[in-house]
């Protein structure tokens, strides 16, 4: 496989950044109590973009802050909230991001987690919670849930300021048990302007018939991405989230190679004649026959790429280990869609006598050539029983 060489990864950033966020709003992750919202609401906490500083804004509150910010306390316990996951799942670390709260940040944090088998109501009340606070009606329904008595995934822990250089506090996780809600807890007051929950997805597949298509790979299915070649612009985790792309930030986009020719040619079908192309790997949510892909690159216009080819394996968890330990330059992957000339923010369907493979399969490997952006990619099928292959109903099993 042709190579380019990857730019350096910062040594503090951990490997659990490349699973899903499953508590983001985009996936229906959302705080339903906070005991303090003076400057600044919760639920700013699960917003999908990055957050921003505006010097001039203000509210009859006071500063305008992009995250979740309490007044200073002035009476006896410490803030905190409950976020309820979008997409419930194993954890596998946080991101309790500061950024720009430089001399309102929270001091400490704590984290805890619960598996609840019903969907509590929210308890504070939807729209601008800014200026707002937990009423005694709200603290007594929340006491029902018994959150401080959760299992503590990360203890308490010193938060560093919102200076860009040490704004994201990385807190890994090891837990092996399905979470539905978490409960943030700040010491005693402050700020924090994004919570980041990266694990991956459960689904109870025992409800799924076998004669159901399903995509496979869909984050709330429990796909998540293992590997990839470069994501310059944009993450190819995107590449498996709810509904189509908002935009062309929310996709997988590489770099331009700089192996590209001076010159280009194409083949007698058009597809580009390039030396070099870009990758990433998924596992399924459980393994299955593939039986129809979408590839989607909706708004990437002019930045799409020429062509793709998707490819499959099955693997058992000691064979993903090892893939997983050379880069994913091992394998045993066949080719499930031979290479397709792709178009600008288009929605591509195959299915049929495209595809090559009809046994089950439990990872599979997009290519790009010979770079660009893909919007989804979907990967329709009907799940099927592989004794050696993993299901995200464990952990991986290594480090990326």
């Amino acid at each position: 496989m042709a190579e380019r060489r990857a730019a350096a990864t910062p040594a503090a950033e951990p490997d659990f950044l490349q699973f899903n966020d499953l508590a983001c709003e985009t996936v229906g992750g959302r705080v339903i109590f906070a005991t303090d919202e003076w400057f600044a609401p919760a639920a700013n906490l699960l917003k999908r973009e990055p957050p921003q500083f505006i010097a001039s804004a203000f509210t009859e509150f006071g500063k305008w802050m992009d995250g979740w910010e309490t007044r200073r306390k002035r009476i006896a316990g410490h803030d905190w909230c409950i976020v309820q996951l979008g997409v419930p799942g194993l954890i596998y670390g946080f991101d309790v991001d500061t950024s720009f709260f430089t001399g309102n940040h929270s001091p400490y944090v704590s984290i805890q987690a619960g598996c609840l088998a019903d969907k509590p109501p929210a308890l504070t009340q939807a729209g601008d919670r800014t200026g707002m606070a937990a009423s005694d009606g709200q603290l007594a329904a929340v006491a029902k849930l018994c959150s401080e008595a959760w299992p503590e995934l990360v203890g308490v822990s010193e938060l560093k300021p919102g200076y860009s250089d040490c704004c994201h506090n990385y807190f890994k996780v090891n837990f092996n048990h399905r979470v539905t809600h978490l409960r943030l807890n700040m010491y005693p007051d402050g700020g924090i302007s994004r919570l980041r929950v990266y694990g991956v997805g459960q689904r109870d597949w025992s409800s799924v018939s076998t004669h159901q298509d399903v995509d496979l790979v869909a984050l709330t299915n429990g796909g998540v991405c293992l590997g990839y070649s470069d994501a310059h612009f944009g993450h190819p985790r995107n590449m498996i989230g709810l509904g189509r792309a908002a935009n062309m930030a929310d996709g997988w986009e590489t770099a331009r190679r700089l192996d590209r020719p001076k010159e280009l040619k194409v083949d007698h079908r058009g597809i580009l004649q390039v030396p070099g192309w870009e990758w990433v790997v998924f596992r399924l949510g459980h393994p299955g026959v593939i039986n129809s892909i979408e590839v989607d690159t909706n708004y990437f216009k002019g930045n799409f790429p020429d062509s793709c080819r998707i490819e499959a394996c099955t693997l058992s968890p000691e064979e993903e280990v090892r893939c997983i330990g050379t880069g994913w330059r091992s394998g045993k992957w066949q080719v499930l869609l031979p290479p397709q000339k792709l178009r600008p923010h288009h929605r591509h369907l195959y299915s049929g006598a495209e595809l090559t493979l009809t046994r089950p399969v439990s990872h599979v490997r997009l290519i790009i050539a010979p770079d660009g952006g893909v919007s989804r990619l979907r990967l329709w099928g009907r799940p099927g029983p592989i004794a050696a292959a993993p299901t995200n109903r464990q952990a991986p099993a290594s480090k990326l």
